[in-house]
């Protein structure tokens, strides 16, 4: 179905993005392919909008007028069934809302699938070839781009990037917005953080007295609701502060969630910000019910829990200073006791063929398009962290020039503003056109980013909202990922 744009999409559903990553009613789908021929131009005519359905698959694709060739291909986070049920999912085409008004008005063809089965939950076991059926559809009824990017926003990073993998001929670079990268190395960290919610904070039952089953599990909403109120309790408490600081340093989990507050300072702020991204988006989101979907595509569990020295973890972490700072501060915690209830826990084993089901979609650093990511410094949804292992991976597979990372001094997941996000977009532009990257640093590309004016500052959050926020791009170097799985 072809269709001129309606006005810009409104989004409170967005939380959904947010890993657990963003709207109106998407229009219904038409059954198939090719629409009638386009309508006169004008002057100022909107952008072309086509909606369909291909192999089960909603999609939505809009093309200016003044098209520049180059087309952006957008994957979504995870939207998870357990919050959106009976709810219309956002169908972007870009990080947020308002991107898609922003980037086609500066030329740029949008396209994005909505995945299978409606778009919940963990749609990367299809996502790679629904795009690519949305590919081969935008080159037969639209034209074939002179330039294809593949773009993604928290897991839909991971989609961005194994595309450009299993087609290197057909994309020509990708970026990365928030990413959840190392998608197993993430499913085990998950696994960690859950486990230590469950020996730190609870007895190991829920409200009914029946054992916590973090996999496999038989009454996963009675699960995840132990595990959320043990957080909301410990948050009240100096003791639970700091077990809540240990369980955050399993996957650098920072504790600037309000992405309108400035960066927490004290140990009591900090952790009551780690304390809120443990309940919604690890308990909550990403617990036990979200692995009975996961189980289900996968064929069992794919994840295996931490089988080491947790001291030894502590160390390597980028958050040493801080827990040691939230023990401190409790006079009544013990934090070699606490890591020795988390060495007496038992190791949770993956079903190895589950594990070999989600490893055939993990990204291996290996396409030779250009790479760019841009994350938020605070975002302890999908920590940053993620891009400096991949950066490891993909030095070790031996192009380290063809990746780069762009960073923003932001709280909450997915906060770029629309002029970082279309900043990033040029840089990427520029560096398929030319051969070298531009300038990044951030001298340069805040001073691009101020130039498009404040009409582009506009962030959206889900939990406050859109609001202003003035270029912030950083130097910064996040630790490495907890567990990488490469």
């Amino acid at each position: 179905m072809r269709r001129t744009r309606h006005p810009a999409r409104t989004a409170s559903a967005a939380l959904a993005a947010v890993l657990v990553p963003l709207l109106s009613v998407p229009a219904a789908a038409a059954p198939s392919s090719a629409g009638p021929e386009p309508a006169a131009a004008t002057a100022d005519a909107p952008p072309t909008e086509y909606e369909g359905e291909i192999a089960g698959a909603a999609y939505r694709v809009l093309v200016p007028e003044d098209w520049n060739g180059t087309l952006l291909l957008y994957s979504h986070g995870n939207y998870p069934s357990e919050i959106f049920a009976g709810q219309p999912l956002p169908h972007l085409l870009g990080n947020q809302p308002a991107s898609e008004e922003v980037l086609t008005d500066h030329g740029y063809a949008l396209a994005a699938s909505m995945f299978q089965d409606g778009g919940y939950d963990f749609t990367v076991p299809t996502a790679v070839a629904d795009q690519s059926r949305l590919l081969d559809w935008f080159e037969q009824h639209v034209g074939e781009p002179e330039r294809t990017f593949t773009t993604g926003s928290s897991m839909g990073a991971v989609t961005a990037l194994k595309h450009a993998e299993v087609e290197p001929d057909r994309i020509d670079g990708v970026l990365a917005i928030g990413g959840a990268i190392d998608v197993v190395g993430m499913l085990d960290t998950i696994l960690d953080v859950n486990l230590a919610t469950k020996v730190l904070l609870t007895d190991g039952t829920d409200a009914n007295g029946n054992p916590i089953e973090l996999v496999h599990p038989t009454d996963a909403r009675a699960g995840r609701a132990a595990l959320v109120d043990a957080v909301a309790a410990a948050a009240e408490t100096p003791e639970g502060r700091a077990k809540i600081a240990l369980i955050a340093s399993l996957n650098d989990i920072t504790g600037w969630y309000d992405v309108s507050a400035p960066e927490p300072g004290s140990v009591e702020d900090r952790t009551r910000g780690q304390a809120q991204w443990l309940m919604w988006a690890y308990s909550f989101g990403l617990g036990p019910t979200a692995r009975v979907d996961w189980e289900a595509k996968l064929g069992g569990n794919a994840s295996a829990s931490f089988d080491g020295s947790w001291s030894r973890r502590l160390v390597h972490s980028g958050m040493l200073r801080e827990v040691r700072a939230a023990y401190a501060a409790a006079p009544g915690a013990d934090l070699s006791a606490d890591l020795t209830a988390l060495a007496a826990a038992p190791v949770i084993e993956a079903d190895p063929q589950a594990r070999a089901n989600l490893v055939q979609h993990r990204p291996e650093g290996t396409t030779p398009s250009p790479v760019l990511t841009l994350h938020t410094t605070g975002d302890g949804g999908a920590p940053p962290s993620y891009e400096r292992s991949f950066g490891d991976r993909v030095a070790h597979v031996g192009h380290p020039e063809r990746y780069r990372n762009l960073y923003v001094e932001r709280g909450a997941h997915l906060t770029v503003s629309l002029a970082e996000e279309l900043v990033a977009v040029r840089a990427l532009e520029e560096r398929v056109e030319s051969g070298r990257w531009p300038a990044l640093s951030p001298r340069a590309t805040n001073r691009a980013a101020w130039r498009l004016g404040p009409d582009y500052f506009g962030v959206f959050d889900p939990v406050t909202g859109v609001s202003g926020h003035e270029p912030a791009f950083t130097h910064f170097v996040p630790p490495r990922s907890a567990r990488p799985s490469w």
